[in-house]
Formats: C-alpha cells, structure tokens, sequence
C-alpha cells in the first residue's frame, strides 16, 4: 500500500507541476530581487546534494530513500537527434524482425524539441537513411538553400568570398529549418513506431551494476527545497482538473478532479530505470556523461574537447528584405584575428518573413573581458547586417554550447552497459557548422550494433551490461568518421600567428585541393578553461550600450527563451568550493563568468557589510548552455541537472 501511495503522490505532484509550468511567467531574478537574500558572512552558495551529501544531514533522518525501479530493453538518455534516430532505428528493425523491445527515452525538456537549438542549416543524408519517404512523412523542412554568401568582415566593410564546389561551407541541397520543430516531428515518428517517451524526466544519476557495468539510469528527485532540505508534509487545495497518463509500466497513472483535497509528501525520489544497454545521447557536454568519461577512463586517448558558444534570434523582418533560401555566413568583425568565431543569418520560408541569425564564439579565447552575448549584439550593426533588421521584431533568443575538437577529441564510444551518441562525444563538423545529420547517423549505427545483442535468446557478455565494441567500429567505418576526419585541421590550424586569416589559407589549400588527406593531425590548444589570460595582461573591452531597436540588454534577451526554474529548490550550478569565485575567478580574472554567461546567471554583488563582493547564482535564468561549466577557469562549477521540465521553451 505504501509503494502504490508514494507513486500516485509521485504522479500527483507531476501533475500539479506540469499545470504550474504551463501557466508560469519566466522569472528573471536579479541582483535587486535577491540581495536582501545575502548574509553577512560569505554566504554557502552551493545546497546540492552532489556537493553536501545528505548521509551526514540531520534533516533527511527518516525520509523513505527507496526509488520504483522499472526495467527495458534500451533506455535512452536525451531527445535530440541522435537519441530520437536511434530509438526510430530500434523500432524499425523490431519490426523488420518481428521482435518485442522496449525502448524508452527521458528527456529533460518539458517537451521534445524544448532544448533544441541551432541553426539550422540542415544536411537530409542521414534523415533520407532513415526515412527514405521523410517528404511524404511531412517533415518541417520547408525551406532549401537556394543562394549562398559568404563575407570577410571589417568594421565598416564586408568583402566576398566565393565558395567554391567542395568547400565545406557551401550549401548546396541542404534545409533552413527551426530544429527544434523538426525534433518534434521525428518525436511523433518515434511514438508512432511505439516508443515510450516521457519528456519532463532528467536523468540524474547513472547507475551500476556490482560488476561495474552500467545498469540504467535514475530520474531526478522532486521537492527538495533551496537549503537542500527535504519539503514537507503539505496539503493543496486543487481547483484544476488535471489528468497525467503515462502510458507504461513507469509510473501510475492519476486523475485529479478539480476541488479534490491531495495530501503528500511533497518530496519524492526519482524513479530507476534499467536496461540491457543505456545509450547517452545528452547533448554537448553532457553531465552524466562526464560522469562516464572519469568512470571508464574514456578519454585516455584522445585530446581535451574544445567547444565554442552559439547564441541565436529569431526575428519578423519587413517583408521586402525577405529572401527565402538565402544562407549567409562571416567571419572577422568584431572579433580580433585570434579569436575563433563568425555569424550566420538565415531566411526561412515558413510562411512569415523570418530570419533566424546568431554569432558564434570559441571558447578558446583568451580575454577575460571579451563577453560573447554582447560581440553579438555589436555585430547586428554592421552596416551589411542593421539594414535587414531595421524595422523589424525580435521574437526569441536562445544559447548553447558546441563541440568543436572533431576526431581529436571523440573519446572511447563504448563500455560495459553503454554507449556515447551525437552532441555528447562530440561529432560536429566545425567548418560546416553542421552536426545534426552526424549526431542522427551515429544513433541509427548505434541502434544497429545494439540490436543483435538485446534480442539475443542468450545473452553472450562478460558483464551484466552489455558491451557493444561493434558500434565504435561502425562509425569509423561510416561517412561520418570519413568526413570529421577530412575537416580534422581546419579548427586546430587557426592557433597560428595571423590566426583567422591564417586558418582560411590553410583550409584553402590543404582542404580544397587535397581533401583533408595531409599526412598529419593537428593538435588543439588544450582545455578552453585553461586559455584565460589574467585581467591585468589584457584590455578591457569597451561595448556599446543597446539601442533597443537592433541590440539589446542581457535579461529581456533571456525572456524571449521561455526559460523557467521551479524557484524553490538547490542551484544546479554547484560550486565545488563557495570561496574559490571570489577568490580566484575575481581577484585572477575580474570575475568572467558574469561575461561569459549568456544569461545573467552569475553576478558578482557587494556584501551587506560593504567590505567584499560575493558571488550570486541566479539558477532560475540557466538556458542550460553548460558554457559555465567549460570555461570556468579554476574549473570549479559543476552543471547538474535541474527538476525535469525545467530550463528554456525554445520554439523551434
């Protein structure tokens, strides 16, 4: 009886939360909301359970640890691409053999498609693979390139480049399209072909068999108030209706009927869920699969990964500047010739005169002043660029990170019980600027080396989990390996004396004539946390104030994405050391991450007493880029997952 109330308070409070979700405003919180918060002292920042472990606190004496455990054939972390085309491939060849296996996917996002964003400027190879008839299917890809720019900009001028049959950044066949609609779409191809997915649900924690090999996943705990402790006994007066349906053996169904009284312990564990193999599909810089990585001593063999962050608008332009199909790209302006990075600007046809634009940054750079959200406010006044915007509306914004180490800085794939697909080892094309047909193609290989071995009759491993080595030896033997390891020196060959422009001649020469096959491999610069130089050796950057019309400020920016934060639980930006910011991050390099954050989460803020500053986290604005958690310099913040459903409302 105790099992069945705590899973029907579980769906309770599920239910409740998704209506509270659904209604909520984006809160916004700053340094004038919260600094009557502060405390005298230097304040404890970090609450979370990762950090402060709740064995040794008083307050969580008694309170039922037990989580529901539920088991499947292949549980799925991420509902991006890679995680959706792998769950698709699954499903296809069950049916093709005429096999039963289940297949769930947890995904973080309130709903698939959430946390998407790019672009996007999409290559179909891997979708005409997977659905040779996606046209007839009616997917979202409504708009292909018809015309490709390219321009070298200085601060008052652009200068053209051609591109050339062969070069990376040309566009021919490929889609303009709102990922995160597409994402949707291959989300309902997936549940058609019976896939259970259960957005809302972040995977917290990986869990192991005794022998070591991985075992599942486990979901996130609810109701942990922001002091980390356990909520309460409570009791709410619901005057919604409100009905959950999870249609699985996961999680129990519950009907509340509006003016209903529902007691529970507003605390929860999070539910278990096993399987034969997990593939992790998180995204870029995944927690749990760094996690993996220090378990399994994935990375031995290869470099550091090196990422870059990517922020995007999307705006209604007037119409007569409207030219559907178009792609354009720059690099140069405003960037110096040492800082990796450039812009694109797209024109969709979905009816509207839209234009999706955004500027990206390698997080390489070296100047701890250099703010990545407002280079990208000061290159939408470019003389070749105001003049599409003027008179136009911006409607949404959005960050994230990128991989861009290429075939450098792909780790291990596989070990016992799992396998790593997509954004999470990292298999962006960098000069392309295209990662989503790569990430799709290795969740369908890795679908197709998995599946001979969950629908064994006997099961042939030496471990519980499965070890899957076949799907490593698949992708380098695909196209995708082929192409990454074609591109491999274009990203690393810009760590030169005429940085930017070097890096092009490179690519000119040794890509466009001989096609990547130079007898050598570049190597990266390292860890991008390690390139900060110190305040005191670098030049502040003076940025022009918004306008309002063309560039604006940091929270009406971060508005536009939706994002949300059940307010009252621990910061998911834990700090492994409250003190190391102050002392380190700002007194070493004037406190970067109030700049490099395209959110406004991190501030550095004066003490009641007037004698020092401390750091604030304003958790509730985290779009989940995980920028923080890459180039923090002393390495000291660790992103973890938040309540399941929270985060940003991307759409499309």
């Amino acid at each position: 009886m105790g099992t069945v109330f705590s899973l029907a308070a579980h769906g309770c409070i599920r239910a409740l939360k998704t209506v509270q979700t659904e209604h909520a405003a984006p809160q916004l919180y700053t340094t004038l909301h919260r600094r009557k918060c502060s405390s005298v002292s230097t304040p404890r920042i970090t609450t979370h359970y990762t950090i402060h472990s709740r064995d040794k606190d008083p307050r969580w004496e008694g309170i039922e640890m037990e989580r529901f455990a539920d088991e499947a054939d292949v549980v799925i972390v991420g509902g991006g691409p890679a995680g959706l085309s792998a769950a698709i491939r699954l499903k296809q060849l069950a049916n093709e053999h005429e096999k039963e296996l289940r297949v769930c996917l947890v995904e973080k996002a309130s709903q698939i498609g959430a946390h998407t964003l790019s672009g996007a400027c999409l290559e179909p190879s891997a979708l005409s693979e997977l659905f040779p008839d996606w046209k007839e299917r009616g997917a979202p890809m409504n708009t292909p390139v018809t015309e490709d720019v390219f321009n070298i900009l200085t601060e008052k001028h652009r200068i053209p480049v051609p591109i050339l049959p062969g070069l990376p950044m040309r566009n021919h066949g490929n889609y303009i399209v709102r990922l995160g609609n597409f994402v949707r779409w291959l989300g309902e191809q997936a549940e058609e072909l019976g896939v259970e997915l259960y957005p809302g649900y972040a995977a917290a924690e990986v869990l192991f068999h005794e022998d070591g090999s991985v075992k599942g996943i486990a979901t996130n705990d609810v109701g942990i108030a922001k002091d980390g402790s356990p909520k309460v006994l409570k009791m709410f007066h619901l005057n919604i209706t409100v009905k959950e349906h999870l249609v699985s053996q996961l999680w129990i169904s519950s009907l509340l009927q509006s003016s209903h009284k529902c007691y529970w312990d507003v605390f929860e564990r999070g539910m278990e869920l096993h399987a034969k193999v997990t593939l992790f599909g998180e995204g870029c810089h995944g927690h749990l699969a760094k996690q993996l990585y220090k378990q399994f001593n994935l990375r031995e063999n290869c470099e550091p990964q090196t990422y870059a962050i990517g922020l995007k608008e999307v705006w209604m332009i007037d119409e007569k500047k409207w030219r559907p199909g178009r792609v354009e790209h720059t690099v140069g302006w405003p960037l110096n010739r040492h800082t990796y990075g450039g812009s694109f600007l797209y024109h969709l046809n979905e009816g509207e005169p839209l234009v999706a634009l955004g500027f990206v940054v390698g997080l390489d750079y070296t100047n701890p002043y250099l703010s990545p959200f407002r280079e990208f406010q000061r290159w939408k006044h470019h003389p070749s660029v105001a003049p599409t915007l003027e008179g136009g509306n911006r409607i949404a914004y959005g960050a994230r990170a990128l991989n861009e180490g290429g075939v450098q800085s792909i780790p291990k794939l596989t070990f016992p019980g799992g396998l790593l697909i997509g954004c999470s080892p990292g298999f962006m094309n960098v000069p392309k600027i295209k990662g989503t047909h790569t990430a799709m193609k290795s969740g369908m290989l890795a679908a197709e080396a998995i599946f001979p071995k969950v629908t064994a009759e006997s099961l042939d491993s030496e471990t519980t989990g499965l070890h899957v080595p076949e799907y490593a030896e698949a992708l380098k033997n695909s196209w995708v390996w082929k192409e990454l390891h074609s591109v491999r020196n274009i990203r690393p060959s810009f760590h030169n004396y005429f940085g930017l422009y070097g890096g092009m001649i490179y690519t000119g020469v040794f890509y466009w004539i001989f096609r990547g096959k130079e007898p050598w491999t570049l190597k990266h610069a390292g860890l991008d946390a390690n390139q900060l130089k110190p305040a005191k050796e670098c030049t502040p950057i003076e940025y022009p104030k918004p306008d309002g019309k063309i560039s604006f400020d940091l929270l009406s920016s971060v508005a536009l994405s939706g994002t949300n934060h059940e307010g009252d639980q621990p910061p998911h930006l834990t700090l492994k050391n409250d003190s190391v910011p102050v002392e380190s991050n700002l007194a070493i390099y004037d406190g970067p991450e109030q700049r490099f954050c395209p959110a406004g989460v991190y501030e550095y803020v004066p003490l009641e007493t007037g004698d020092g500053m401390r750091l604030q986290i304003n958790a509730q604005n985290c779009v989940h880029c995980k920028t923080c958690d890459i180039k923090d310099p002393s390495q000291n913040i660790n992103w973890v997952v938040p309540e399941g459903g929270g985060g940003p409302a991307y759409n499309g």
